[in-house]
């Protein structure tokens, strides 16, 4: 088997998380501790998946701090995987892939899976790269531009030295 570059030192933030996301299992793992999932035999059947692979990729995904294991809430000596506050934040990621898969995927006819707000049951707004102004960005209204630390924090400084 072939392996895989770790891009764990990348300067990309595209890149960088490859290392736990980079396969469809991994995110279809995260997919489904969203839906509730969180037992080892749950993610196996809902993914059709090898053991030895869903081990693998459950591994990486602790590892990499996105699940953590707790005991089984029904007291058996079973672990269960829950998604932890890094996790979560990829909340807008798999938002974002599901939209543009339905927009790209799937005929207007065609029925799919939709992700609906739990209290109206309307589906979700299609997400918005948007400025800090609130203007809506294109890609062309977006540059790469290398910038040290974190731009939060970058803001703060600028405005206490102003």
């Amino acid at each position: 088997m072939v392996r895989r570059t770790s891009h764990e030192g990348a300067e990309c933030p595209v890149a960088r998380p490859l290392d736990a996301l980079g396969d469809s299992w991994s995110l279809l793992i995260i997919r489904d501790a969203f839906d509730g999932l969180s037992r080892f035999g749950q993610f196996q059947k809902s993914l059709g998946l090898a053991r030895n692979i869903l081990t693998n990729r459950l591994n990486t995904l602790v590892d990499h701090g996105i699940l953590h294991t707790v005991p089984a809430k029904d007291g058996s000596p079973y672990r269960e995987y829950l998604l932890t506050g890094k996790g979560r934040d990829l909340f807008p990621v798999l938002v974002a892939l599901r939209q543009w898969s339905e927009q790209h995927y799937f005929k207007p006819s065609e029925t799919r899976a939709r992700l609906v707000d739990r209290q109206h049951h309307r589906p979700v707004a299609t997400l918005e790269i948007r400025s800090d102004d609130g203007r809506i960005l294109t890609p062309e209204d977006t540059i790469i531009a290398m910038l040290p630390g974190d731009p939060d924090q970058r803001a703060e400084s600028a405005a206490r030295a102003g």
